[in-house]
């Protein structure tokens, strides 16, 4: 069997891996979708790669305003690689203790929020954190680990927690340890990851779920479509509707910061 085949095989199984946990997403479903109809946000959140996944649930074509992807650039800079702002800092930094609540610091959280958090092994520093301070904070976290990576690895909270640990829903992307899912003779050690593939299929899993409770609602979403599916003034009008509307519930984020101690949120 060529490579490309073996590993198109092995995407196979992680689909069957997914799957197997669609009692779970719909739980992640109706979690999410409560937040929405409340004018509330979603906060997603991945350091590294794990950022991509923020990004696949909004705002791209066929999703919707209600999801707050938090990407920080300093966590999520891949690609200079070296020097100035590359990858040795971004992999230092995942692991500063107390970042994560600077991060946090900047909305005004409510428990009525929800929140997603993704990362592949669980156990670098600033995803378990972030987890822990939204709980703090009264939301309920959903988080996407890879399990067996996650159980192969060790944390890097001198606890040993893990991301998991402070997660009301965990949904597992079905990738093996280490990730990578192809051995090659005569290389030392095996290619191409599979939590991407798996990550994506349980986000966009999600936003057909939610889409779906929002609808039945009375509320749908405003879904940003591609013009050759609705046409081009179609697709403009729900680009700047769902844009809009992004604007004003991300608005309610900043309403009360800085007023008390409201908005201030310690792991």
């Amino acid at each position: 069997m060529s490579k490309a085949r073996e590993y198109i095989e092995r995407c196979r199984g992680i689909a069957d891996a997914v799957e197997a946990q669609v009692e779970e997403i719909e739980k992640a479903a109706d979690l999410f979708s409560s937040t929405i109809l409340k004018g509330r946000m979603v906060h997603v959140f991945g350091s590294g790669h794990s950022r991509m996944m923020a990004e696949e649930m909004w705002p791209r074509y066929g999703s919707f305003p209600g999801f707050n992807p938090i990407v920080e650039l300093s966590l999520t800079f891949h690609n200079l690689v070296v020097g100035a702002n590359g990858q040795r800092q971004a992999m230092f930094l995942e692991n500063v203790p107390g970042l994560a609540s600077r991060i946090l610091r900047n909305f005004d959280l409510s428990p009525d929020d929800s929140a997603l958090v993704i990362s592949s092994s669980g156990c670098n520093v600033v995803p378990i954190e972030m987890a822990e301070g939204l709980r703090a904070a009264g939301i309920r976290v959903v988080a996407i680990v890879s399990r067996e990576h996650s159980n192969a690895s060790a944390s890097k909270r001198s606890d040993g927690k893990r991301l998991q640990d402070f997660a009301d829903i965990v949904l597992d992307t079905g990738a093996p340890a280490g990730d990578a899912m192809i051995l090659v003779e005569g290389l030392e050690g095996p290619v191409a990851p599979g939590s991407s593939v798996g990550g994506c299929m349980l986000i966009n899993a999600i936003k057909a779920e939610t889409a779906a409770r929002l609808t039945a609602a009375g509320q749908p979403p405003k879904v940003l479509a591609a013009g050759c599916t609705v046409g081009p003034e179609r697709a403009t009008e729900l680009f700047e509707a769902a844009y809009d509307e992004h604007a004003h519930r991300m608005s309610r984020l900043y309403a009360n910061l800085g007023k008390a101690t409201k908005g201030e949120v310690s792991p």
